[in-house]
């Protein structure tokens, strides 16, 4: 418990270790918690590709409904020194950087989970734009014994061509 009577969630555990070359490639978003930089998109994808200097290219997509088209947003991915490969900083904007922590990986690297540890943020990642429900449900629930409010999570609509 905290001072103020709320609960308090232990520290946010990631995963053991990330191979970074089974990491790279495409992933699409299979739910998130809704933030206002995907506000009305569909069709998110993140493709990650090693830039050759210390981080990783990050290239986000999704489709916006509103605008009717493609868009996409260029960052930068920095490994936290000492984690493994398993806690990113995420930067779209100099100087501001967000935590990624990969919480839960396929041992197939087929999904990831990745959130940050005040639990403001979570994606459910996958290599395909579909997951068997059984699965999703399974990720969601050891997602909501990380401390995480589940009833925040969105599925996102992936049925684009």
């Amino acid at each position: 418990m905290s001072l103020f009577g709320c609960k308090a969630n232990p520290p946010l555990q990631t995963v053991a270790n990330v191979d970074l070359n089974k990491y790279l490639g495409k992933w699409y978003e299979i739910a998130a918690f809704p933030q206002y930089f995907e506000r009305g998109c569909s069709c998110v994808t993140a493709e990650y590709s090693l830039s050759g200097k210390k981080y990783i290219n990050v290239l986000n997509s999704a489709y916006k409904a509103e605008e009717n088209k493609f868009t996409s947003a260029k960052g930068k991915a920095f490994v936290e020194e000492g984690s493994n490969n398993s806690k990113l900083k995420v930067q779209f904007f100099w100087p501001f950087k967000g935590k990624y922590w990969i919480i839960d990986l396929a041992e197939d690297y087929s999904y990831a989970v990745v959130g940050a540890p005040d639990r403001k943020y979570l994606w459910i990642l996958s290599r395909t734009k579909v997951m068997d429900d059984s699965l999703y449900a399974k990720i969601v629930s050891r997602t909501k014994e990380k401390g995480f409010d589940i009833t925040m999570l969105k599925k996102t609509d992936q049925s684009c061509k």
